[in-house]
């Protein structure tokens, strides 16, 4: 394992993030406080509790995934277009790393910058409401599992666009309203059978639901179920991976 070209990679990426840490950082520190004003304010004042949590705390786990599923996929997938956009990609393809390494490199610094910002959401939401953390070695897992998941769904989508409006066609048409539909903002036993059956189709409830119940114990889906969902859309992206790198698809263009 070549881990210095890994390390190169990696604090590349990062050195991005940090030069705009102030628009990085504040961004979803506004987002989390509007979130709470619109949410929690307006919606709370009419639903007090969801499942016996308060509705101000219960929309915690679900802004963090909103911004994590974006985040992660978004900064992947820049990281990886922006070298084949500016051929800067010819040295990576011409150094002597495996493409184990590239990928390591680049979803690893964008799960990082993902999971930070879910920790700075999570820092935010407590100056609104008293956090309740249950299992937290838990919560810490599945954030991990799902910045890397979809940071790996990410570097996919920078590997196929073909342009920079479609580095946002995913993430704005696709996982941001699964993601609002998801139950991020409710509970998905609250709806209708029928809309209830539907929402069991959408992936996202399985992440949002295992995340929550790390949070307060409950959730709306089993938690055995919603990881292995996770796991197998992390598989997915693995493979997805594996194909582009042994095709060359797209890699130079």
């Amino acid at each position: 394992m070549n881990w210095p070209a890994v390390r190169a990679i990696y604090r590349f990426e990062m050195g991005r993030f940090w030069r705009t840490a102030g628009q990085s950082i504040l961004a979803p520190v506004i987002s989390t406080t509007l979130y709470f004003v619109v949410f929690g304010a307006a919606i709370g004042s009419r639903v007090s509790a969801v499942d016996d949590v308060p509705y101000g705390l219960f929309i915690v786990p679900g802004l963090i995934m909103l911004s994590l599923l974006t985040q992660s996929i978004s900064n992947a997938s820049f990281g990886i277009y922006f070298p084949r956009f500016a051929g800067t990609i010819y040295e990576i393809l011409s150094a002597p790393i495996s493409p184990l390494e590239v990928v390591l490199g680049f979803v690893g610094a964008a799960a990082s910058k993902s999971i930070l910002i879910g920790l700075i959401i999570l820092a935010t939401s407590a100056l609104f409401v008293p956090l309740r953390i249950d299992h937290p070695i838990w919560m810490i897992g599945i954030l991990l599992l799902t910045a890397v998941t979809f940071s790996l769904f990410g570097f996919v989508i920078g590997l196929w666009a073909d342009g920079f409006e479609k580095l946002q066609l995913v993430p704005l048409l696709v996982v941001t309203p699964l993601t609002f539909l998801g139950g991020s903002f409710y509970a998905i036993n609250m709806l209708p059978p029928f809309w209830h059956a539907v929402s069991l189709v959408n992936p996202v409830v399985y992440l949002i639901s295992a995340f929550r119940w790390a949070f307060f114990g409950k959730a709306d889906v089993s938690i055995a179920i919603s990881l292995g969902m996770t796991a197998l859309f992390l598989v997915i992206c693995l493979g997805l991976v594996t194909y582009i790198f042994r095709t060359g698809y797209r890699l130079k263009s």
